[in-house]
């Protein structure tokens, strides 16, 4: 593409000052931002951003896990404009539906492999995966009603678990942060520790223990509280906001006994994992597992315009139509037809260029080893991937994992210097982590490695220098 010119200073300056003065931004200290300006982005192609002062950058976290199919789709852009000249919008309520919305609920049932001969037959469509999780808790606990043990309330989820930010997703989730703001979580809700294997193991124990030793926490919680008052177990493949914490191939099995013992619904919170992250359509593919209920959002547009939505089970599906009448639930934006109309050209994308097979098969193994191959930096303790995500763990000391002082906040002077290096990585406390587009090439994934070994040179610098000084 031809990129636009860099913004003049008093331009960029006037955008960053409109910014600073109206722009309540997610999840940030706005005093600090006004301090220094946000970054300001104008343009992107492929798997690259441009901020105003003309800098090109490897976009490393796909925006926010999202930008699958890259960035300056002709063909997405052309799904949006036809739809929105032919029907912009139109509600879902009062029996009325749109084809769009239709199709692509086909669609995405048609994707999703059955599980145990169960199907998944319904969609429920959202905006985001946080309106999608709250989704989850209304319709878990309305199958119970339905079922006739309406005592069965309670949905276990793990700590620094992320399921989205408004009141019952943030519930869901496990972020200490998030619960101190607002007085979080809802009753209802109860924690289990994650399947962090680095942070919680014991000495000796091998990754395939801890896998079953961590699942059976889940077990432990379930008897706890009382089986019959159990009604589903929410969980990330892989956490993906709380650092891209990868459990062991022993975690999932040793879950799906558990939830099926107890006869639990199991939600697969697939927000960050499906269309491909991890080399499957749908990450309950990658590790084997039956859920009942499954969260999608980001890629399912790559972005270009939000949707989410909750795949249901036949199983769930079949109570909540014979059995419950009126679902009163639902949102104004359910089904937006330019959204699912973008989504369907989405799917052609990745199904014509086969991206999740090709992360499956080559871009995600050449991820794996180039990341490998920066364990050899002094301050990457530990470098892991699965498919198109992956997380470096910076520590202080190779050998034994010691971590830096949370008060030197290494993982964010990294991150300063991934932007300034020309890639963008996420920091999670001391882990960085990416999520590339899944277009994303091995010339690419050359590129980023390259950017992101030049930003960790100069964290170490950074760091040797506060270590000399006895800070």
């Amino acid at each position: 593409m031809n990129a636009p010119l860099p913004l003049a200073d008093a331009h960029l300056r006037e955008v960053q000052a409109l910014d600073a003065a109206h722009f309540l931004h997610p999840f940030t200290d706005h005093q600090a931002l006004a301090q220094r300006g946000a970054r300001v982005i104008t343009h992107a192609s492929g798997v690259h951003i441009w901020d105003a002062r003309g800098q090109r950058i490897i976009d490393a976290m796909s925006g926010l896990w999202c930008v699958n199919v890259g960035y300056g789709r002709q063909a997405l852009a052309d799904a949006a404009y036809r739809q929105m000249l032919l029907l912009p919008y139109y509600n879902a309520f009062f029996q009325t539906t749109t084809e769009p919305a239709v199709r692509l609920a086909a669609r995405l049932c048609e994707l999703a492999p059955p599980v145990d001969g169960r199907a998944f037959t319904h969609v429920f469509f959202t905006s985001s995966g946080s309106e999608a999780n709250d989704t989850n808790v209304r319709l878990v606990r309305r199958y119970w009603d339905l079922m006739g043990q309406p005592q069965r309330k309670v949905i276990i989820s793990r700590r620094n678990a992320y399921h989205g930010s408004t009141v019952a997703a943030a519930s869901l989730g496990g972020m200490a942060a998030m619960h101190a703001q607002g007085d979080l979580p809802i009753p209802g809700i109860e924690h289990i520790e994650q399947p962090h294997y680095w942070a919680l193991r014991q000495p000796g124990e091998s990754a395939a223990d801890f896998g079953v030793r961590a699942a059976r926490w889940l077990e432990e919680k379930i008897l706890a509280i009382g089986p019959e008052r159990v009604a589903a177990f929410i969980a990330e493949p892989v956490q993906g906001a709380g650092g891209v914490i990868i459990p062991p191939e022993t975690y999932w099995p040793e879950v799906q006994r558990i939830v099926e013992r107890y006869g639990i619904l199991l939600i697969s919170d697939e927000v960050i994992c499906a269309f491909g992250r991890l080399g499957h359509w749908f990450a309950y593919e990658r590790f084997g597992t039956r859920p009942d209920l499954v969260t999608f959002a980001k890629g399912v547009t790559s972005g270009y315009v939000p949707l989410g939505g909750v795949l249901v089970n036949e199983r769930v599906a079949r109570v909540l139509i014979e059995r419950g009448g009126e679902f009163t639930h639902g949102y104004t934006y359910s089904g937006h037809p330019v959204a699912c109309a973008v989504a369907l050209a989405n799917l052609d994308i990745l199904q014509g260029e086969a991206l999740p097979q090709r992360v499956r098969d080559d871009t995600g193994p050449y991820l794996a080893q180039r990341f490998a191959e920066l364990t050899d930096h002094p301050l990457v303790g530990v470098a892991e991937t699965c498919g198109f995500v992956a997380g470096l763990m910076l520590v202080r000391d190779k050998a034994t994992l010691q971590p830096w002082p949370d008060t030197w906040e290494v993982g964010m002077i990294c991150r300063a210097h991934c932007f300034d290096s020309g890639v963008v990585m996420r920091a999670v406390g001391d882990r960085m982590i990416i999520a590339p587009p899944l277009v994303m090439t091995r010339a690419d994934i050359d590129d980023m490695v390259a950017c992101i070994r030049t930003a960790l040179d100069k964290t170490w610098a950074d760091v040797q220098q506060k270590a000399a000084a006895g800070s």
